[in-house]
């Protein structure tokens, strides 16, 4: 019986090691503790590799495992490894997302603790400067502080259980699922940024992407309360570092207790020269069962995707290129995009998610929906969701799924159409593929228009009118933002739909100057 050859690159729990060991049809080569120098020999014929941090996935050792066909990241994060490069070479790359919940969980609660009696610093004064002050360390309790939880996944929904049980007063913000999911646990939710910002307590546990990178600016802390903790157990850059900085020594912020930074390692971080700052050094998975757990998961992923059974948790599973033909693949990403740009315009809930295709790309359909439906949950949710289980993630929130196949109609060979339906409003985008694979979206809620999916986008609603395009283009002087293109459709109801791409970031300031102005109807920012 041939075996499948597993290396595991980094250490693992000895259990998830076990496991490997006793498959009959498994070869394990456990490397973690050969230098990386020496390394890259031993991939030669790996069919499968499981890595931590300690070990790039980059392109020497995409170049050196020649055979490799998956490689399992025992843990969340994914920064250390190649995907596009993987992606490429047809390699599957996986998580293991779950395994840690509990201990970051705990973590953050041991932060917000931490920050409220200062442990730390009373510890460090009794033991090493052996003094017994009590008067130094007057804290704060947590019960009836009100504390605001931003993202309330896996991770922050139970962090606000927990808070609950200190008998704090816990409000949830996550535009992203239904309010009933807070609700239905007894806990406040809102969808005002605001409310959140007049907590006691913050704590954030949402995933890093375009949308929550500085969700907590200058502009942000200033609206706090005075004495606001501040607790980052997530991920780093959630938190604007500079503007952290100054609300801690201003004293505006009280405390803030962080587990991870921008940049990593941190050992030259600013921050850790203040007094009312409490570090830990993303030590979030850093539990004995957490690793056990991360390591058996691992393990039976790569034992799966060596018999190539399933591809648990994969981040980008390959297309076979070479049973498809070749005007198939421009569809699959631009439905993407056009997933990924209707959730960024109708952020709430999603109720339902349909894909309509016209035309021979209609025989596709089943694929156009896996990749549209990914590329909206991966608007709020990040690396989360993949081609695997984002129907599974579809079905655990609620979201009907539909699809519907016809002839070609109207003026295009083949049309797709995306249809997001959310508490707030429903959402259609249409696309098609032009020669040389040119992808364009051609009508937007009935709007057409002619645009490319690509870049920083404002779209603005208006009553059809004189001026409005002149009040725009000012407004957006006025902020040093650059015009690059400006598509505008109408419609028979005296109501136009501006698609402008800008060449600069667009502050929520900004946003809100144009929402002032007296035509408009509506705006949403999307970035592809």
């Amino acid at each position: 019986m041939a075996k499948h050859k597993i290396v595991v690159c980094d250490h693992i729990h000895q259990k998830g090691l076990d496991l490997l060991a006793k498959e009959a049809d498994i070869e394990l080569l456990n490397a973690s503790s050969v230098p990386k120098s020496e390394l890259l020999p031993l991939l030669q014929d790996a069919d499968i590799a499981i890595t931590r941090s300690s070990t790039d996935v980059d392109s020497a050792f995409l170049e050196a495992a020649k055979k490799i066909r998956a490689v399992v990241r025992a843990g969340v994060g994914v920064d250390n490894v190649d995907i596009d490069g993987c992606s490429r070479k047809g390699i599957v790359v996986m998580n293991v997302p779950t395994a840690n919940t509990i201990a970051a969980v705990e973590l953050t609660l041991a932060h917000m603790l931490s920050a409220c009696r200062n442990f730390p610093g009373a510890n460090d004064q009794l033991k090493n400067a052996r003094l017994w002050k009590r008067e130094d360390w007057y804290g704060t309790e947590l019960k009836d502080k009100k504390l605001g939880v931003i993202g309330f996944g896996n991770i922050g929904s139970r962090v606000a259980l927990r808070a609950k049980a200190f008998e704090m007063n816990v409000i949830a913000y996550d535009p992203y699922i239904k309010p009933s999911k807070a609700t239905d646990l007894g806990i406040a939710y809102t969808s005002n940024f605001d409310d959140i910002l007049a907590c006691d307590m913050i704590t954030i546990h949402t995933p890093k992407n375009k949308e929550t990178i500085n969700l907590i600016g200058k502009e942000e802390i200033a609206k706090m309360k005075d004495g606001v903790i501040l607790i980052n157990c997530a991920r780093g850059n959630l938190y604007n570092e500079e503007a952290l900085y100054e609300g801690l020594q201003s004293g505006k912020i009280r405390w803030a207790g962080l587990d991870v930074f921008n940049k990593e390692p941190a050992t030259n971080n600013p921050l850790l020269d203040l007094p009312n700052v409490y570090v830990t050094p993303h030590i979030g998975a850093n539990t004995l069962e957490s690793q056990e757990k991360i390591a058996i998961q691992a393990a039976e992923a790569a034992i799966e995707a060596a018999r190539g059974s399933n591809y648990p948790n994969a981040l980008n599973l390959p297309i076979k290129e070479s049973e498809l033909p070749l005007f198939v693949k421009p569809y699959l990403e631009l439905v993407q995009k056009m997933g990924f740009f209707a959730t960024q315009a109708n952020k709430a809930p999603i109720h339902s998610f349909k894909i309509i295709a016209e035309g021979e790309i209609s025989q596709y359909i089943d694929s156009l929906s896996t990749f549209g439906l990914v590329g909206a949950l991966n608007a709020s949710l990040g690396d989360k969701v993949n081609y695997v289980n984002a129907p599974y993630v579809a079905t655990e929130r609620g979201i009907e799924l539909k699809s519907e196949s016809k002839n070609a109609q109207g003026g295009y060979k083949n049309k797709i159409t995306v249809k997001l339906t959310t508490e707030k409003d429903i959402m259609t985008l249409s696309g098609t593929v032009f020669d040389e694979n040119v992808q364009r979206i051609v009508e937007i809620n009935g709007f057409g228009l002619d645009i490319e999916p690509k870049g920083r986008m404002i779209l603005f609603k208006n009553t059809d009118v004189p001026g409005v395009i002149g009040m725009i283009g000012t407004t957006l002087a006025k902020h040093q933002i650059n015009i690059a293109d400006f598509r505008l459709g109408r419609n028979n109801h005296n109501q136009a739909l501006a698609v402008i791409i800008v060449d600069d970031d667009v502050k929520k300031e900004v946003i809100e100057e144009l929402r002032a102005i007296k035509a408009c109807l509506g705006i949403e920012n999307v970035v592809l």
